[in-house]
């Protein structure tokens, strides 16, 4: 099968300050893949290259069968990937419906794609909160619109950094359920998260960074079965 996003070799720097050193990452159609490591290791940096916040100074990215390393970041958007910000980022002075129409697309005309009515489906709590600006809203909250605006562009792709960040628990568990649908719907993922135990059940492999470069790859069930890889890469 040939990956949907194929990240090879790719280094990145910080004016003179090298940060990433030959990261190589892959995301097959329909599968999710997380990016793991502690604060500081490069994983947001790698994500930063691939939508195009951040040119990388070698190394290739491809996705869905095209070279995309070099392109802006508006049209790396345009092409299918959608991102699911550290921060949240939703516009504070746009009510909910605003800010999940800001952007909405179907590029590719898909059989089922996310609309008003579907995202509101799957968090009913944005729904009843359509006409709040975003800057009224819990974190929990932001969190969600954030989702639903990035599901709103059709994306083939959808990263997600730290999507359940300084989330309490109940509103936590509310984003792995949705995290969970998202997966039965096909629809493929990139995910970092610090919530290892979640994620070995959510995906399918795995990719652990320290100091900008890849310490380890592998499935979910080789990573549930060595608590040692926890303990030295991700502070576990």
């Amino acid at each position: 099968m040939t990956a949907l996003l194929e990240v090879e070799g790719i280094e990145a720097r910080y004016g003179t300050l090298p940060v990433l050193f030959g990261v190589d990452l892959a995301v097959e159609p329909g599968e999710a893949v997380t990016l793991l490591g502690r604060n500081g290791m490069g994983k947001t940096t790698t994500v930063r290259c691939i939508v195009g916040l951040l040119k990388a100074s070698s190394g290739t990215i491809r996705f869905d069968g095209q070279r995309i390393d070099g392109w802006t970041a508006d049209r790396i958007g345009r092409s299918g990937i959608a991102l699911v910000p550290e921060g949240r980022r939703i516009f504070a002075n746009l009510s909910v419906h605003e800010n999940l129409i800001a952007f909405a697309a179907d590029r590719d005309r898909t059989a089922t794609p996310w609309t008003l009515e579907r995202v509101y489906a799957l968090f009913p709590r944005l729904k009843e909160r359509a006409n709040n600006m975003g800057a009224q809203l819990s974190g929990g909250e932001q969190q969600m619109l954030a989702i639903g605006r990035a599901l709103m562009t059709n994306p083939k792709l959808l990263i997600l950094d730290e999507a359940t960040e300084g989330l309490a628990p109940l509103l936590r568990e509310e984003i792995w359920r949705v995290l969970a649908e998202l997966r039965r719907t096909g629809l493929a993922i990139l995910a970092i998260d610090k919530y290892v135990d979640r994620l070995v059940k959510l995906c399918e492999r795995h990719t652990i960074l320290e100091r900008g470069q890849v310490a380890w790859a592998g499935r979910s069930a080789e990573l549930a079965a060595d608590r040692g890889l926890w303990q030295r890469f991700l502070g576990v």
